[in-house]
């Protein structure tokens, strides 16, 4: 089970971080990834990390504002959001996965999702 928190209201330029925790399984196992989704938009990735915090990606539109770290004694994995846009809009998602990926579908587990705005 995850559980995304952290999302609110921020004015453009802000910052917010987005925690997810994880429970029922040994989360060092998972590749741990966040996805947006903008009303009416599909699902899109952000960031992924690996099992211990290695590796890391991020989507082009988010490089060098948001960062993506874990804490595997805690079972969570975060999301440093900084220098927000309103073009961040979106329901953040949180998801678990077998082996390194950036794509939804191979994302096996999902939190229930946080949302964040932006106001300009």
């Amino acid at each position: 089970q995850l559980q995304a928190s952290g999302g609110g209201l921020v004015q453009a330029g802000g910052s917010l971080r987005l925690s997810c925790a994880a429970s029922g399984r040994t989360f060092s196992n998972y590749v741990m990834g966040w996805f947006r989704q903008a009303s009416g938009k599909e699902r899109e990735f952000v960031a992924v990390i690996s099992r211990f915090g290695g590796n890391t990606n991020f989507a082009d539109f988010v490089k060098g504002r948001f960062t993506i770290s874990r804490d595997n004694a805690r079972n969570t994995v975060y999301l440093q959001m900084n220098s927000l846009k309103p073009e961040d809009t979106a329901v953040y998602y949180c998801a678990a996965a077998a082996s390194w990926s950036t794509f939804p579908g191979s994302f096996d587990y999902w939190g229930q999702g946080t949302q964040v705005t932006v106001s300009s």
